[in-house]
């Protein structure tokens, strides 16, 4: 397994330190989720058709990758279905462009659950998207967020667009926090369609959710990651560290060493 972090984690930090820390600190690939003010990878200007072949060349000396770009777009939305699929396909362009194996679109809004979705909208623009994705070599992964952290749910959606350019994100939070799933159940689900991790973990404190850093709390990210290391996984393990969305966690300079060396202690 490949080991990143996602830049929602470090909103302050401009491209250059993002990429000298991945490197110093032993990481695999950097997941996009915004640099500094723009949180609109294709409008990133190390993404640009004409900074790509630069951007690339610096990586590739670094032994890094763009794991993921991570986009917001909302397969549910039908009011404005056009610009859903206009955008996730500008973020499919952009990871062709620079190599990146997936991007991240989402199934429902909010991480808990607050209504029905149209499931046969989701699976008609995942499918849509996922033909696109093939001429790209690019995966559109669809994260367990909202009413797909029911990993049954997000497995059965899947199996029905029935494509390799369309696969699961497994946040392994929100299936465990928002509907008590036990991870052996989740892995089952999603093992066909896996190619993904964010993680992160938290304690339910007073009913309201409080994150913390690896081992602090009482997400059983080191039993997933063990499950994992055991059958081979080769897929990306990402921090998912939502600090662009919550400016009192800890900071990166902190969190990111403390992830990668927490995934090593147990893979070792």
């Amino acid at each position: 397994m490949k080991i990143a972090f996602s830049t929602l984690g470090c909103p302050g930090w401009e491209w250059g330190e993002i990429v000298a820390s991945a490197a110093d600190l032993g990481y695999d690939g950097i997941e996009i989720r915004g640099i500094c003010k723009e949180i609109y990878a294709p409008s990133i200007a190390m993404f640009s058709q004409v900074n790509a072949a630069a951007t690339k060349k610096r990586l590739a000396a670094l032994k890094l990758e763009i794991s993921c770009f991570t986009s917001a777009c909302y397969l549910f939305d039908k009011p404005n279905q056009a610009e859903v699929l206009r955008i996730s396909k500008e973020y499919i362009d952009t990871a062709n462009r620079i190599g990146a194996a997936n991007i991240r679109v989402l199934g429902d809004q909010d991480a808990y659950p607050q209504g029905e979705v149209d499931m046969g909208l989701v699976e008609e623009n995942l499918s849509e998207l996922a033909t696109y994705a093939a001429d790209k070599g690019v995966t559109v992964l669809l994260e367990s967020n909202g009413v797909f952290a029911q990993s049954k749910l997000l497995a059965e959606l899947l199996k029905k667009v029935d494509s390799p350019y369309a696969g699961a994100l497994w946040d392994t939070h929100h299936p465990y926090r928002y509907y008590n799933e036990q991870p052996e159940i989740t892995y089952e689900n999603l093992k066909p369609y896996l190619r993904y991790l964010h993680m992160k973990d938290s304690l339910s404190v007073n009913g309201k959710t409080v994150y913390k850093m690896m081992s602090e709390g009482d997400v059983p990210n080191k039993q997933i990651i063990k499950m994992l290391s055991k059958d081979d996984f080769s897929g990306y393990l990402s921090i998912e560290w939502v600090k662009r969305w919550d400016r009192t966690l800890s900071e990166p300079g902190i969190v990111f060493p403390h992830f990668i060396n927490y995934v090593k202690s147990i893979i070792k």
